[in-house]
């Protein structure tokens, strides 16, 4: 059975670029006959607010999708834990004291996230104490794992290339899990068999791979979403204040509507924002 998610972090309202990604994940399954998952990711720290996985729930209501809900971040600690430990157990996953200061100044060359981390924990040896991160040490894990393969229903078949991002952390000095470990435990913990999400995301699913492999999780099908954009062409986002969904959910828009001008203007790469109100009104 086809089974999608849907998985916001509750800091900060939804937005219509989280309506398309909830809808593209809720139709894909909905074509098939599967299920539609919602999981609230809610391990950010002090960012995370509680109080708007209410709205979330109600945002989907709106936008009429239905869903089962699956157990949030914050009670899956446990299984992050024990995958960290796994990962530990391999001789793969090391401590890290760096400030980020401390890697951009020292980084020689820079990934998809950034400066790439020199390394320098790891020559260093172990550092006992709770202001740890944990890093993965990429060039071991790579070698463990080979070559690896992924597929994505829109961009097709795909050789992983996880070393592009270097020694990536793992376990947060801030937070438990990052996400790329949380992400795919959870991934596999929920039986989802199509990961639906932002092109933005494209090349984190080469770690997501790796992890799999490691960890001996099954692989799923990815589906690899346009974004949403603003008219400069910088991606809809939280943190710029987009317009909330739970505020025209409360102004008496119909959901049901909204939802199917989302069906019809946004599934095209690149549209902005603009343009779709434009085409809305």
């Amino acid at each position: 059975m086809t089974i999608t998610r849907f998985a916001p972090s509750p800091n900060g309202p939804l937005h219509l670029g989280h309506a398309f990604s909830a809808i593209v994940a809720h139709d894909r399954a909905l074509r098939d006959g599967g299920e539609f998952l919602l999981r609230i990711e809610d391990i950010d720290g002090a960012r995370s607010r509680p109080e708007l996985a209410a709205e979330f729930r109600d945002d989907l209501g709106w936008l009429q999708l239905a869903y089962r809900e699956v157990a949030p971040q914050s009670a899956r600690i446990a299984s992050y834990r024990t995958a960290a430990n796994e990962l530990r157990a391999m001789g793969i996953l090391y401590p890290c004291t760096c400030t980020r200061a401390e890697v951009a100044a020292a980084a020689v060359a820079h990934g998809p996230d950034g400066p790439l981390y020199p390394g320098t924990c790891l020559r260093r040896g172990p550092v006992p104490g709770p202001n740890a991160a944990w890093r993965l040490d990429m060039e071991q894990a790579a070698l463990l794992a080979g070559t690896l393969e992924w597929t994505d229903e829109r961009h097709g078949r795909q050789i992983a290339t996880p070393e592009e991002f270097g020694d990536v952390i793992l376990w947060r000095k801030d937070a438990p899990a990052s996400y790329h470990l949380a992400a795919t435990v959870d991934d596999a913990a929920d039986g989802v068999t199509h990961v639906t999400r932002g092109v933005d995301l494209f090349r984190a699913t080469h770690i997501h791979r790796l992890l799999q492999h490691l960890l001996g999780l099954p692989v799923p099908i990815w589906h690899h979403h346009p974004v949403l954009v603003e008219s400069d062409g910088r991606k809809l986002a939280k943190r710029r204040d987009a317009p909330a969904l739970a505020d025209r959910r409360r102004a008496g828009e119909d959901g049901r509507a909204v939802a199917a001008e989302v069906r019809a203007t946004l599934f095209d790469t690149g549209i902005s924002l603009s343009d779709a109100i434009n085409q809305q009104a």
